[in-house]
Formats: structure tokens, C-alpha cells, sequence
């Protein structure tokens, strides 16, 4: 699937509470996989968007907020069915990461191999 740079998107979570139009920084160029300790348990691909590039259109009420550690990043998730929408990355707390699996069209397998950041050893971390 061909996802655009500059025209947004549509994410969701599974049961439809929570509805994002966000615009991608690269498309899905940018799609990558973390190995810190919360991400490799999460297992989510995720892709770059600026932080003006999120707009929440249905269900703000219903994001909850999960942080650790730095507080740096902060992972938003649905209340009702638990998927990971989105987070301000750790790695750049100038732009999100959203779950590549909730745009609307896009199947992760069809993503081929993807690279993979070095969470464990963070430079925030030391």
C-alpha cells in the first residue's frame, strides 16, 4: 500500500472509540520497531508523524496514558479494547510514532522487513 506524506491518514483502534487523521512525516518510509523493554513486549511497528501532524477526531475521552521511567515518552492507548494508537517518542520527543497497524488499509506483514532502533541502550538512559 502507498501512503501518502502529505495527505492523512486515517488510524483507529480496534473497536472504533478512538478515530486519528494523522499526517506522516515519510509515509510509511519511516516504519521501524523498538527493542526497549515496554516496545519488544508491545511488538507494534510504528511510523513518523510531526506533533501538529495528530489530530484526535473521535474519542479523546477514551485515550488513556501509560509513562515510565523519563517520563519521555508517552504511549496512548484506547480504555476499551487496549491497542497502542500513538506516542511522542522517546528518541525524539519532537514527533510521534503511531501504530502502524491501525491505518486504516495498511496490513503490517505487507511492510517486508523492518528496521529495528536500539531501545535497550537509549542514550536518555545513562
Amino acid at each position: 500500500m502507498t501512503v501518502s506524506r502529505t495527505n492523512p491518514v486515517k488510524l483507529t483502534c480496534h473497536c472504533g472509540a478512538v478515530e486519528l487523521r494523522v499526517r506522516l512525516s515519510d509515509g510509511l518510509n519511516t516504519a521501524r520497531r523498538c527493542d526497549c523493554s515496554f516496545c519488544r513486549r508491545r511488538g507494534a511497528i510504528a511510523v513518523s508523524a510531526p506533533l501538529d501532524g495528530i489530530e484526535v477526531v473521535r474519542g479523546a475521552e477514551n485515550l488513556t496514558l501509560y509513562t515510565w521511567g523519563t517520563g519521555t515518552a508517552k504511549h496512548h492507548f484506547c480504555k476499551t479494547c487496549g491497542i497502542y494508537t500513538h506516542h511522542q517518542r522517546r528518541s525524539n520527543p519532537n514527533e510521534y510514532g503511531v501504530n502502524a497497524a491501525c491505518i486504516e488499509g495498511v496490513n503490517p506483514r505487507d511492510l517486508g522487513d523492518v528496521d529495528w532502533a536500539d531501545g535497550v541502550n537509549h542514550p536518555s538512559d545513562r
